[in-house]
């Protein structure tokens, strides 16, 4: 699951960013999730991480709903 983060900056800072981000071919937000990610992996111990990211491979995919099956009762 996924959250979101949300960061306070003035308008003029922003509007500025998000101009010379666009101008180097990416956006803010990727700029920030890739930073994130940085921090993440310097921040968070690497036994840790592994543990995350073996619980999170073992989650149950959601597995669809068969409407079309009916049982054959032979009669």
């Amino acid at each position: 699951m996924k959250k979101n983060i949300t960061i306070t900056m003035d308008n003029e800072k922003l509007s500025a960013l998000k101009m010379y981000t666009e101008q180097k071919g990416t956006t803010v937000e990727e700029e920030l999730t890739r930073f994130a990610e940085q921090m993440y992996t310097k921040t968070v111990p690497q036994n840790v991480r592994d543990f995350i990211d073996m619980m999170s491979k073992q989650q149950p995919a959601v597995k669809p709903r068969n409407a079309s099956v009916s049982e054959d009762t032979g009669a």
